[in-house]
């Protein structure tokens, strides 16, 4: 029964993508280019072949790119060239993305091994609010730092002071609180990071944190129950353990050098950022150049790497649908966003914002930041978490688990829309 509902709303999601897109040069079935119903089952492979996730998108994205390059070409021209083209375009995400989820799997193994998760259950309450405080520091870091990493810090944590058994529930709720804390930051997301880029004042998405923070707490109170229920926190632990203080500051490390570099690459490097993966790299040169210090678990990369190819896949079949725009400005579009970024990657959609304009920028950062968090494969936290914990990657379960990260959603959502309202500003030029 879960799994034909689950089905049922992919296919509410798709016929949601298919009204925004505003022509198709290949075939179509009706009003839907082909190019959709192929997403669409990739999508739905994705969700109930959650043992072959891997196999599902990366076969999806061949196949996709194989009929446009035969039968509908790219908006960067027809054929094998066009879709050069596409890549010269897409090129440089993927690479931030594959770097960032592999260096950043090493970054929280640094961390687990610095035995600070071991010493945390000293610190946090007993009882299920253990748990809520976890959570709350998920949010506070993703704040500041990409939300990825926060993500996996969190999932680290969550797995030294559960013991090892963590809900599927809470798992959703990590990635939630990762999310909603990136969403009203411009460093906190690469969402807002493309907004801030485009012109958009720190402050003109600040406001998402009204909805963020809202809709945290909600997820926060019924994950952390789900989670008590199912493996208590440790109680009473010894904090005998030995810190190890020279991985946790190459932790340190990594994570200052990659927020210089995201504020250094929008601030002063714009154009560079945009034609190399500038942060990936300097992440992965803190990586090296921290080696002689404290050796990082190098057998971590092929679990990691896998996890980046799924993503990678989904992000080029996103990339590959003849979506040129968006439903009209408002916020019942932005509401929509949210629950369609589950399913369809938000990059591709902050960029038809951006492109379209009249958007309020902090209500779209929050729908379509949080909003991937219902489903695992909806955001790059969710994805990165589910290398840590592999039985996250049931879609199904994930729904039915987690089933507060979609409530918390609506409830955030409409709070900000009565405090706040829907106030549209312009993009100035990026400096």
């Amino acid at each position: 029964m879960h799994m034909r509902k689950f089905t049922r709303w992919t296919a509410i999601v798709a016929a949601t993508l298919m009204t925004a897109a505003a022509h198709a040069a290949g075939p179509m079935i009706g009003p839907v280019p082909i190019e959709f119903l192929l997403f669409a089952a990739v999508l739905a492979g994705v969700a109930l072949l959650h043992a072959h996730s891997l196999k599902v998108a990366v076969t999806g994205a061949i196949v996709i790119a194989l009929y446009k390059i035969a039968f509908a070409g790219f908006a960067t021209g027809p054929g094998i060239f066009g879709f050069f083209d596409h890549l010269g375009h897409e090129w440089v995400l993927l690479a931030n993305l594959l770097c960032l989820l592999v260096g950043f799997a090493l970054l929280s193994n640094h961390f687990e091994v610095s035995r600070v998760p071991k010493v945390l259950p000293h610190w946090l309450p007993d009882d299920w609010k253990g748990g809520f405080v976890l959570l709350l520091l998920v949010f506070v870091l993703s704040s500041f730092l990409d939300n990825i990493a926060a993500a996996l810090i969190g999932g680290t944590v969550a797995s030294a002071v559960f013991r090892k058994k963590v809900h599927i529930g809470y798992l959703a709720g990590i990635v939630a609180a990762s999310n909603a804390g990136g969403s009203g930051s411009v460093v906190g997301d690469t969402t807002t990071t493309m907004l801030w880029l485009a012109g958009a004042s720190p402050l003109s998405v600040l406001h998402a944190y009204v909805a963020a923070l809202v809709a945290v707490v909600i997820v926060g109170v019924v994950a952390s129950k789900q989670q008590h229920a199912y493996s208590p926190i440790i109680k009473d632990a010894k904090v005998a353990h030995q810190i190890d203080w020279a991985r946790l500051s190459i932790v340190f490390f990594i994570l200052i050098v990659a927020i210089v570099a995201n504020v250094m690459i929008n601030t002063r490097f714009g154009d560079l950022g945009d034609r190399y993966p500038v942060l990936g790299v300097a992440v992965w040169v803190a990586i090296l150049v921290a080696v002689p210090i404290r050796k990082p678990d190098w057998s971590l990369i092929p679990d990691a790497t896998k996890g980046a190819i799924f993503l990678l896949s989904l992000v080029l079949c996103a990339s590959m649908m003849p979506v040129e725009a968006l439903p009209k400005a408002s916020w019942q579009t932005a509401l929509g966003l949210g629950f369609v970024s589950a399913v369809f990657d938000n990059i591709p959609l902050t960029a038809l914002a951006i492109k379209q304009g009249g958007f309020d920028w902090g209500m779209l950062a929050y729908c379509v930041g949080f909003g991937g968090s219902m489903v695992w494969f909806g955001s790059s936290a969710g994805v990165a978490l589910s290398s840590q914990f592999p039985e996250a990657r049931n879609a199904v379960q994930w729904v039915k688990q987690g089933w507060h990260v979609a409530v918390a959603y609506a409830v955030g959502f409409f709070v900000m829309l009565a405090i706040t309202g829907w106030v549209p500003t312009a993009l100035k030029a990026a400096n």
